[in-house]
């Protein structure tokens, strides 16, 4: 199985993307999109919004207030592959909450007992599961998206499917 690491963004190449992007519109919020995307765990550390602030010269604060603004950010590793189990009230009556159970059982994900975190990933990086709101698809309840994909009307036998071909996967080296 392959275990993804955390290897921090070189020096030069946090400098080429904000080079990149200096001077044009938005290009705090461009630099931040591709450096998380850069990091193999698909996250913004600490360490990497410091260096952001310093290297662009924007307060800390204003930094981290856009990544901790847009969900789209993300300030904890991520998996490998995304599970997201809508939680609307659509899905739900049609079973969200147990296919959420579902999954969190297939990756090893032990969930805290009410439920209440939004977003689990494994220890070996493999799989980050999380929720989402309403994916506005509610006529095809319940709904998982997999590594961007929406699979509509899942239930436990098709989930598992979906799973047991991520698991088979081989390693791209």
């Amino acid at each position: 199985m392959e275990t993804l690491t955390n290897t921090p963004l070189s020096g030069e190449v946090l400098d080429e993307i904000i080079e990149k992007h200096r001077g044009r519109p938005g290009m705090l919020l461009t630099t931040l999109e591709e450096v998380q995307e850069k990091n193999p765990l698909k996250y913004l550390p600490c360490e990497t919004l410091t260096e952001v602030s310093k290297k662009m010269n924007i307060p800390y604060t204003q930094v981290y207030g856009v990544a901790t603004f847009y969900s789209y950010f993300n300030l904890k590793p991520q998996g490998k592959h995304t599970v997201v189990v809508c939680r609307g009230t659509a899905c739900h009556t049609k079973g969200s909450k147990a296919l959420l159970d579902d999954v969190a059982a297939i990756v090893g994900i032990g969930r805290g007992a009410d439920g209440s975190d939004s977003s689990y990933t494994t220890s070996d990086n493999l799989f980050t599961v999380r929720t989402v709101a309403c994916f506005g698809q509610c006529a095809q309840s319940p709904v998982v998206e997999v590594d961007g994909v929406i699979h509509s009307n899942v239930n436990t036998q098709k989930l598992l499917k979906i799973m047991n071909r991520i698991k088979k996967e081989k390693p791209k080296k």
